[in-house]
């Protein structure tokens, strides 16, 4: 059975979700480098410090409107997939929906990221967070997986992940200086990237 969130955390989960949208809104609005933390803080009605206690950056911030809760998503999408479907397929699939088929796509968000070498840097370094909540999901998903194992290969998931969003937002022969461009669609780019993987989620669903 779900235990509902207590107040406390439904409190922090509110400031986390004010400040993002501060964050993204001032962005939109003056542009990513006119925005400093003080005025995110003042937007959302928090203290700089209690902001601090989110985010280390406003480029995380920023950022972290556009991914929000991506990591639960994706593992809540694995353990929602039919038990007879394979493991890779499960991960694959979450993984697929839950970067093309939400917010990560909102055209004002992704010429933010797209034009600006440290939201990108930071857009690709929320990749590392899907790690622990997968390791999770797939352990749920295949109980003989021992813990370091489910480790493995969530982190692995999470660098394929990462590459993907690489090559898609930094074509081959791109700067950072300016406009890039993605690449080709991004679900062709995450199945590529995750397609290495599907013998070691095999072995660990059958072992």
């Amino acid at each position: 059975m779900t235990t509902a969130p207590g107040l406390r955390e439904r409190k922090k989960q509110a400031t986390r979700e004010a400040l993002r949208a501060a964050a993204l809104r001032l962005a939109v609005e003056r542009g990513p480098d006119q925005v400093r933390v003080e005025d995110i803080a003042e937007a959302a009605g928090v203290s700089p410090r209690t902001y601090n206690n989110y985010f280390a950056s406003r480029e995380q911030a920023i950022v972290s409107a556009v991914t929000a809760d991506r990591e639960s998503r994706i593992a809540a999408a694995v353990a929602a997939r039919p038990a007879e479907v394979r493991l890779a397929d499960a991960v694959t699939g979450a993984v697929v929906e839950q970067l093309t088929g939400t917010g990560e796509h909102d055209p004002e968000a992704l010429l933010l990221i797209t034009t600006r070498p440290a939201l990108r840097d930071a857009f690709l370094d929320t990749t590392a967070g899907i790690e622990g909540p997968l390791a999770a999901a797939i352990s749920a998903r295949a109980p003989g997986v021992e813990a370091p194992t489910a480790r493995v290969l969530a982190a692995s998931v999470a660098a394929a992940v990462r590459i993907a969003l690489e090559t898609w937002l930094r074509p081959a022969g791109s700067t950072d200086d300016g406009l890039v461009v993605p690449t080709g669609p991004l679900p062709d780019h995450l199945r590529a990237a995750l397609s290495p993987l599907t013998p070691s989620l095999a072995a660990a669903e059958h072992p």
